[in-house]
Parts: C-alpha cells; structure tokens; sequence
C-alpha cells in the first residue's frame, strides 16, 4: 500500500491523480491533501477519500474547515505545505503544485526522506543542482510525471547514461502553432487556452503556447537525467502520440507512445518499477492514426525556448529569474492586463537585467524569483 500526499489536489494533475487512485483501492490511500482556493471541490475530495491532514492557503480557512471536519488535521500557508509533504507515514509525495510555490514543500519531503512524483517542474528549474544533491544525500527518488520526462525516464531504463546520444522532447507547438508571428500580435486569452491536444490547466496552457513550458522541461530535463543541454533537443510533433525519444550511441532510437493522457505517466510514477492495468477514456489506435508527422524547431517562431536553452547552460540564479518573471507575466496576460507577445519582452528583459549570480544559495535563489516578479509587475505598469 502507496501513502500518498497530494499537493495541489484540485488542479488539472491532481484530481488525474485521484482518479488512478480510484481504479486500485487496493494500492493507495490519500494520507494527505492541498488546495489553495478551491474549496468546494477540496470538500468533494475530503468526503470521498477522508485524508488525515489537510492544507489550505488562509489561515481563516482551515479554521472554518476545523468546525466541519474535527477528525482532520488542517494546516495554511506556506508553511503548512511544507509541513503536509514531511508528514510521518507518507510513501510517496506527489507535487502537483503550480509554479514556485512548489520548490520549498519539496526540499523538505527530500530532507523526510520521502520519494517525489513530480508534476511540478518548476522546483527543477529554479534550483536543480540544490535538489538534486539533496536528493542524492538523502537517496531519496524524484520520478517525472510530466509526460515527456516519464516517456524518457522510460526509455532509459536498463540502459545507461554513458551510452546515451540525445534525449528528443516532443512538443505539441501548443494553441499557436499555425500562427505566424504577425498573427499573434492581437491573441486573446480565451484562444490562448484552447489547447489542440491536452487539457492541462491555465498557465501551462499559456506556457505551452509562448514554447516557455517546453523551455523549462529542457532545463528540467538536463537536471533529472543528468543530460548536458548540447544533447537536448526539442522538435515540433503535432499529434502528441510520442512523448520524447532517446538515440543511444550505436544509433538505435527508443521511443515512448501513447494517447494524450495524463493519467498514464500519473500512474508510472506512483508505481515505478511495475505496471497495472488503467483504464483511460482514448487509447491508442496507430492504424486509425495512420500517420505522424515532425518539424523542426525553429528558435525564431518561439524565443522563450532559445532563451531557457541560454539561460540554462549559463545556469546559476538565472533560471529562477526566468521562471519568476514567466509566472508573473503569465498572470498578467490571463488578467488581460498585457498582451500575447508582451509575455516574451517582459520575461527576456527581466532575465537580462536583474543581477547574475553563478553559485546562488537557496536563500538568494527566492530572493530573486521575488525580484524578478516585482521587475515584471514594474516593467507592466511603465509600458
């Protein structure tokens, strides 16, 4: 039996989660949950599955949900986040939080020695190198639920790192993709977030547009397989049927396919090694698919992707201000307070102009994701 605490249980990857959890009572109990401020459906999640400790964002409303639930233990803020991933008993914590926030809940749970399924790709982005000695110290296994991680994570094993040539991460090409640069210009949110493939929450949607969500699972990716960026690539695969590919040294290619749906990395990583039967709405039918098609990456089309490929061979806090400046600029477009376009000039000027620092402490590391949010918010209000 699995023990599972679920940070960010009312998003996209949450509740997939919940619904692997469904088909193999047997295997998992919910041990633990979050939500920020979607209530509702976090009492829908607490009558069903009856976790032991609950976190919420406001203080207010864990005492609100105190005098409803007596037998939970409820816990807020950031603080409270950290405090559910360390929780005693947990087998395996999944981070499904969006952004930032997700980063200190996992160090602590790393520190716990409890194993991470990870959907927060964030936490690796902004401070790898600190996550993955820590892991490392405390052998503690990170395993990816973003499907071109899991597709990787799964063509390599049994094989080894020396052996490999390239890791190829596909990419959907997002709401846009068949739009020019000229025809971006006037965008708007609703169409932002019509994803041709998946259904993934908000700011991924928009990320998966502007290419940055690819650009950060190319940084993620360098610190969870231990992949120099040289032997990263990233190319254009409209159906979304592979997931990512590797080529090995002797020029044999492995590849991961399946269906757009996200429940079948959700449920490797709470299983890894061994697989169970899962049910999901469309499985793959490569004779009615009939065919697949590939294009290059072109770096001018999406700059927010060439800029991540820069920002993460030069490494130090400039990932974090990056990814900072994303979520603040992202917020602003889905507030219809900027532009489509405007969310890639914020993010490079934010990136360029706040200080460098090649060996950041964790400390300096959310300081300057704070600065460069602030950056962002200023650069907005002067434009």
């Amino acid at each position: 039996m699995e023990y599972l605490v679920i940070l960010g249980v009312t998003g996209s990857i949450g509740q997939q989660t919940l619904e692997v959890v469904r088909q193999h009572p047997d295997k998992f109990k919910i041990l633990g949950v979050s939500a920020a401020r979607n209530i509702k459906q976090l009492e829908i999640v607490i009558n069903e599955f009856e976790p032991a400790y609950v976190t919420v964002l406001e203080a207010e409303t864990a005492e609100l949900l105190k005098g409803k639930y007596p037998t939970i233990t409820f816990f807020s803020g950031e603080k409270g986040l950290e405090t559910l991933a360390t929780i005693q008993g947990t087998t395996k914590l999944v981070n499904a939080l969006i952004g930032f926030v997700g980063l200190k809940p996992t160090l602590a749970a790393i520190k716990a020695g409890i194993n991470i399924a990870l959907a927060n790709k964030e936490t690796l982005v902004a401070a790898g190198e600190i996550v993955s000695q820590l892991a490392l110290k405390h052998q503690v296994t990170i395993i990816p639920i973003d499907s071109e991680h899991s597709a990787i994570f799964q063509c390599l094993k049994g094989n080894l790192n020396k052996e490999v040539k390239k890791i190829v991460l596909t990419a959907s090409g997002g709401s846009f993709r068949d739009k020019s640069r000229a025809e971006l210009k006037a965008v708007t949110v609703q169409e932002a977030l019509k994803h041709p493939n998946w259904t993934m929450g908000a700011k991924i949607t928009i990320d998966s547009a502007t290419m940055m969500n690819k650009g950060l699972e190319v940084i993620e990716a360098h610190h969870l397989f231990q992949i120099p960026y040289q032997n990263i690539e990233v190319i254009l695969h409209p159906e979304s049927i592979i997931h990512s590919l590797v080529e090995f040294v002797d020029n044999s290619w492995l590849a991961q396919l399946g269906s757009a749906d996200m429940m079948v990395p959700i449920q490797y990583a709470l299983t890894y090694p061994k697989r169970f039967p899962l049910e999901i709405q469309e499985k793959l039918d490569l004779i009615k698919q009939k065919s697949l098609n590939f294009q290059a990456m072109s770096f001018e089309r999406f700059p927010l992707l060439k800029l991540a490929y820069e920002v993460g061979l030069k490494g130090g806090n400039l990932p974090a201000i990056m990814n900072g400046a994303n979520e603040a600029a992202v917020a602003l477009f889905l507030e219809e307070k900027i532009s489509f376009l405007m969310i890639e000039k914020l993010v490079k000027k934010t990136t360029t102009e706040l200080e460098y620092l090649r060996t950041p402490s964790l400390k300096e590391i959310i300081a300057s994701d704070q600065r460069a949010r602030d950056y962002v918010y200023q650069l907005a209000k002067e434009h």
